[in-house]
């Protein structure tokens, strides 16, 4: 594996896509053979991190230094080099390029929680660009949720931008200050209601279902127009685990962290050639903003939205009436207003022995995307298990190949969302449709 494969992987992205479908029987990739992943490993400490955090700081080899952040980043490697480098770039700071600078901040969130406090203190006190000084300030935040240090953000935040509401980014970052203890668990009537209203307006429907503590995996069940879900032949729920949560843990206003909640548009499926994403059928998702408004609520191309606020209007009125006052649901549209994109559904070839201590492992994180649990034959490249397989086929199997996908947070219990939760739901839900066929979602 040439070194240069993998800064291109880690610095450019992972989105590349064609159209075409395969059968899981020819789904290959050579990326999880065991002698791939041992070469990976290999490079990533050796050459992608030890070799470039060896090199002295410039411009000729800052590059480099970003694609070793990128690494740390995404693969959660913690070594005595990684800090060694981490420490100079914030010694060169001023120095450094835009890109440079988030991918450190991103390691520095992602690996390294509370080491870094004093460095990132002083970086608050005098960024002036919104989304590293976001970023700055979330990493205080959650070191420190004490008035006093809240206070002492909004201070810098009014202090560096005095018209800082005009910036997407820093009017989240004030939201957040004021909201993130303030998390309101739904509560069973609150999703039935929803699968209600769905049925109502005859949409199809994939809800992922995820803890507001993302270390936690989450499950995905599909509602097809008739109002139906989809079931196996033996009757059982179809459920998908699914995890929402980006390698670096940055809330879900800042480029590449934790997936948005809210309401995604289903475009359809397409597959990749990015590696690290693999070969399997994903479903192509677009946030709010991310296309034209047309696109998003799958409408004719006459229908003209002269404002944000009449596509707030829009994109509330996908939700039953009683969830109209359920602001945490507007993540995923203002995460689309700051500009955040390119957020899919899809598997993963990465290994999952980098996360094997972790609470979400065997899956595995990714850039702010819903990564479904995919396992590989590590002697042959074939799949062993994959949750995003079956999902996507069971999206296809009923009629439409649009729709929409809702990410919702349903309370912040440490555990993994499981399928006695989904069940209940949906049983709870087809249970009152048959005492009362002529219910609507309208309390």
């Amino acid at each position: 594996m040439k070194i240069t494969t993998v800064l291109t992987w880690l610095v450019l992205g992972l989105y590349s896509f064609s159209v075409a479908q395969s059968r899981r029987d020819e789904i290959y990739s050579d990326f999880v053979l065991y002698n791939k992943r041992q070469l990976l490993y290999k490079d990533l400490h050796e050459n992608v991190i030890g070799k470039a955090f060896k090199m002295k700081l410039d411009s000729n080899t800052e590059h480099k230094y970003e694609a070793a952040c990128r690494a740390i980043t995404q693969f959660m490697l913690d070594k005595d080099i990684t800090q060694q480098g981490l420490t100079q770039l914030f010694v060169q700071y001023d120095q450094l390029k835009h890109d440079t600078k988030r991918a450190m901040l991103e390691a520095v969130y992602g690996v390294y929680p509370s080491q870094y406090i004093q460095s990132i203190q002083y970086l608050l006190s005098k960024e002036t660009h919104p989304v590293l000084f976001t970023m700055a300030a979330a990493y205080s935040l959650r070191y420190d949720t004490s008035k006093t240090n809240i206070n002492a953000i909004r201070y810098r935040l009014y202090e560096q931008f005095p018209t800082y509401s005009n910036t997407p980014i820093l009017a989240e970052l004030a939201k957040h200050l004021n909201n993130h203890n303030k998390f309101k668990a739904l509560t069973n009537s609150d999703i039935v209601e929803l699968f209600l209203h769905q049925q109502l307006v005859k949409r199809k429907v994939v809800y992922s279902f995820q803890r507001h503590n993302r270390d936690y995996p989450g499950l995905a069940i599909i509602q097809n127009a008739n109002g139906s879900f989809m079931r196996y032949s033996d009757g059982r729920l179809m459920v998908f685990e699914q995890l929402a949560r980006s390698a670096s843990d940055m809330p879900y206003f800042i480029p590449d962290g934790n997936t948005p909640q809210g309401i995604y548009s289903i475009q359809g499926t397409a597959t990749t050639y990015n590696k690290l994403i693999g070969p399997t059928p994903n479903l192509q998702l677009v946030l709010p903003f991310e296309r034209r408004w047309t696109n998003y609520f799958h409408l004719p191309d006459t229908v003209v939205f002269n404002t944000s606020h009449d596509a707030l209007e829009a994109y509330m009125q996908l939700l039953p009436p009683t969830w109209k006052n359920y602001t945490a649901f507007t993540e995923a549209f203002y995460a689309g207003k700051i500009g955040r994109n390119s957020i899919i559904a899809h598997g993963t070839t990465i290994d999952p022995e980098y996360f094997k201590n972790k609470t979400y492992y065997p899956l595995t994180p990714t850039m702010g995307c819903l990564c479904a649990k995919e396992l590989w034959n590590v002697s042959n490249g074939r799949l062993l298990e994959s949750h995003q397989y079956s999902l996507v086929n069971a999206f296809t199997a009923s009629p439409g190949s649009r729709g929409f996908l809702f990410v919702i947070d349903v309370d912040d219990q440490r555990k993994a969302v499981s399928r006695g939760e989904v069940e209940r739901w949906v049983k709870e839900f087809e249970q009152l449709k048959l005492q009362d066929p002529g219910y609507r979602a309208s309390r």
